[in-house]
């Protein structure tokens, strides 16, 4: 890799299944790593370490928030590694700049950490609120907007998040990177920002996201 070039590996819905790690190409080279949520299964004791240890074993630069499985024990552990990115803000490169909002909104099935829409409005805007200047954006968010080919569950139903569809249509970040729908991997856009659900880890799903030049890409990609 040029030194020019910072390539980034993108990914979620780990689910404590951790063999795709020793697949994924190019861990070891890239600039860092982005983990969208769902590191843990309800986080049992000594779980969020494991699946550090394995990921940080080939690359140590790892920025990650929790999904809606995962409990309050992973954003704590996370912001002692300085990797938190659930409510925070980070700068890849100039002018370019990542926000990160985990968590989904309520599910059938009452896991650990659901809010409301409301709640994902605030967590949004606060976070936005704290990013100052950029040109470029990359938001990080667990749950997928809804109404998109990234939120559609098996019986057709869209599921997602209508506060993280209303905050990429008012603020048009240039990438999203989004998970919690397994079955609903791909690429979407609304307006100009281009929407990435690389679905769960465990099917060997990615994002490669490069910045060249200033230029922020990003590119849907399978082990």
């Amino acid at each position: 890799m040029s030194e020019s070039k910072k390539d980034w590996i993108a990914f979620g819905d780990i689910h404590q299944s951790l063999k795709f790690v020793e697949l994924l190409p190019g861990l070891e080279e890239a600039s860092g790593v982005i983990i969208t949520g769902d590191l843990t299964n309800h986080s049992p004791a000594g779980t969020i370490e494991r699946i550090w240890d394995t990921i940080s074993s080939r690359n140590k630069n790892i920025l990650a928030q929790l999904g809606n499985m995962d409990r309050n024990n992973v954003t704590d552990f996370l912001k002692g590694k300085g990797a938190n990115l659930h409510c925070e803000v980070r700068e890849l490169a100039q002018d370019i700049k990542i926000m990160g909002v985990g968590c989904s909104i309520p599910t059938p099935f009452g896991t650990p950490s659901e809010i409301t829409e409301e709640e994902m409005t605030r967590f949004l805007e606060e976070t936005y609120a704290r990013l100052g200047e950029y040109k470029q954006l990359i938001l990080v968010v667990h749950d997928s907007p809804f109404n998109t080919k990234l939120d559609v569950i098996g019986n057709g139903m869209h599921v997602g998040s209508k506060s993280v569809r209303s905050f990429i249509e008012k603020h048009q970040p240039d990438i999203v990177l989004c998970g919690h729908i397994h079955e609903a991997s791909g690429e979407d856009n609304i307006g100009k920002s281009r929407i990435f659900n690389p679905g769960m880890a465990s099917g060997g799903g990615y994002v490669l996201v490069s910045i060249e030049n200033g230029k922020l890409e990003a590119t849907l990609k399978q082990i």
